[in-house]
């Protein structure tokens, strides 16, 4: 069958098996719905952080780690280490980029 499927197709089904397959992507998906209320503080907070983002460029992921000291791979090692021991999962790739 997948010898039937264009290139196009075969990468599609390919990505939905890769999530199918993915323990962190199950995890999410089977993750209960937060269904708590959004209390005042934390609508404030979202508003606050809107308004700057309007008059200030933001701020790319790698900088923010590197202005704390950590490095990508040292994320990368807390999250396997925290999926491990919080749900069983093994991650076979790092999570964040380079």
């Amino acid at each position: 069958m997948i010898e039937q499927l264009a290139p196009k197709q075969t990468s599609a089904v390919v990505e939905l098996l890769e999530s199918i397959l993915d323990p962190v992507s199950r995890a999410i998906a089977n993750a209960p719905i937060d269904d708590e209320p959004v209390t005042a503080e934390e609508d404030a907070a979202v508003e606050e952080s809107r308004q700057w983002l309007k008059h200030n460029k933001g701020i790319p992921h790698q900088q923010v780690l590197a202005d704390l000291g950590i490095t990508p791979e040292e994320i990368d090692r807390l999250m396997k280490s925290m999926c491990s021991e919080l749900f069983g999962l093994h991650l076979p790739k790092p999570t964040c980029a380079a």
